[in-house]
């Protein structure tokens, strides 16, 4: 397939790329700068400018860029950067799809999203078919997935990768979180019993690659792996696989300290079940997150 990816160039989109040219697809990357090279496009989602002569005949479209959540603190301005840098590039690729003659437009559209679209769950489990949650991130999930309803409307498969916490060494949820804990000071965050929805990045990567193949998924996707676990057991099993110890927990009132608003999306609890690759018959190479974390830490 000739396939267009919006985000290459970050922490989900460069082993996304090197796995799709690894099966023999055809990737054009999206670059906001002049392109470098022939497999770039440039355009400029600020502006809505994106050649649609450039899009068109491409099979899919997968969308997963936009500032991290956890990069910096949560002021007034970042808050919006995290909300614009998602919807305003979503927004011109989605009209530019729709804007094409039907024979010419791609026939997938897999548009990043998170599961911070279900807000705090506490203890219950949620599938896809759960209701928005409260909270900053819920409300850029709904507008973030409401901005591909262009594309959506004019035919076009549309998946939503509701994304929950790839474990990398590089980068994500583990990269920050390296050096205390191999300095052993590491520890829970708060009560411990918030559930995280973990999923390896090579899980990752795989279910991208089967949801953009499989014509019968549209519509939200989780994508986690099969079993969440409380944030003490993760701590565990983190700690564990770096030999070290971790008996320094964390206290919600520091964590506030130190992230400010951000401190609630740390400590929010998410039971969040991968329904749909489930029942698709998706299989995860790692079931556990001590497999998960074992090959995050291999190198």
């Amino acid at each position: 397939m000739r396939i267009i990816v919006a985000g290459a160039s970050g922490f989900l989109g460069i082993p996304l790329v090197e796995r799709l040219r690894a099966e023999g697809h055809e990737v054009t990357r999206l670059v906001r700068r002049k392109p470098a090279a022939p497999d770039e496009l440039g355009w400029n989602p600020a502006a809505g400018h994106l050649d649609p002569a450039r899009v068109q005949g491409a099979d899919a479209v997968v969308n997963i860029g936009g500032a991290g959540v956890g990069d910096k603190r949560w002021t007034p301005g970042y808050k919006d950067e995290i909300r614009t840098s998602r919807v305003e590039p979503t927004t011109l690729l989605a009209t530019t799809i729709a804007q094409l003659p039907p024979e010419q437009r791609p026939r997938v559209f897999l548009q990043g999203s998170a599961v911070g679209w279900y807000g705090d769950t506490g203890d219950t489990p949620v599938e896809e078919d759960a209701p928005a949650g409260a909270g900053f991130l819920a409300d850029v999930c709904r507008v973030w997935e409401a901005a591909v309803r262009p594309a959506e409307d004019a035919g076009v498969r549309v998946a939503l990768l509701r994304t929950g916490l790839p474990l990398d060494a590089k980068g994500g949820l583990l990269k920050p979180q390296l050096l205390p804990f191999k300095l052993g000071v590491g520890g829970k965050l708060g009560s411990g019993r918030q559930w995280v929805p973990w999923i390896s990045l090579e899980d990752w990567v795989s279910a991208v690659v089967f949801v953009l193949e499989r014509d019968d998924i549209h519509g939200p996707v989780n994508l986690v792996g099969p079993e969440p676990v409380r944030n003490a057991r993760f701590t565990e099993a983190f700690a564990g696989r770096l030999h070290r110890p971790a008996i320094m927990p964390i206290p919600g009132v520091g964590l506030r300290v130190l992230l400010g608003e951000f401190a609630g999306e740390a400590l929010r609890s998410q039971r969040v079940r991968p329904g749909v690759l489930s029942r698709a018959g998706f299989t995860w190479r790692h079931t556990t997150v001590e497999e998960a974390l074992g090959a995050a830490l291999a190198g």
